[in-house]
């Protein structure tokens, strides 16, 4: 599995990347224009992500645009929306995510402090691991 995780607090982007780093390749983006660059150059060398962690609250870009952005890449590179990457949105405050803001382009929200055994539960039932 191959994982983009955007985050640009140092401490929780180790924290993820060590979480992670247990199902595969990480990439660690600290701000959601990186994540946007880091997402299509996988893409147009065939290395798809698996999975986007993507923190609402970041600078340049925040999540939401960033993962609008990761969206439009695919529909313009024709992916199916069964073979597109899945998408857990992370926030520090829960009364802060906007669902209705994000549409139906992530699978699963998480608020911080990430709960390791629930994370890895999203992770199951997203089949991404066994």
């Amino acid at each position: 599995m191959k994982v983009l995780v955007a985050e640009d607090d140092i401490a929780s982007g180790k924290f993820m990347e060590k979480l992670l780093s247990k199902y595969g390749e990480v990439v660690l983006a600290r701000d959601g224009i990186a994540a946007v660059d880091e997402f299509v150059n996988a893409v147009n060398n065939n290395e798809g992500f698996d999975l986007v962690c993507m923190d609402i609250m970041m600078p340049k870009i925040d999540g939401y645009k960033a993962l609008a952005s990761i969206r439009d890449a695919e529909r313009k590179l024709g992916l199916a929306r069964d073979s597109r990457c899945k998408v857990v949105m992370i926030s520090a405050l829960d009364e802060g995510f906007d669902s209705n803001y994000a549409s139906d382009d992530y699978e699963e929200y998480m608020c911080k402090p990430i709960d390791i055994m629930k994370f890895d539960e999203i992770i199951k039932k997203l089949g991404l691991v066994g």
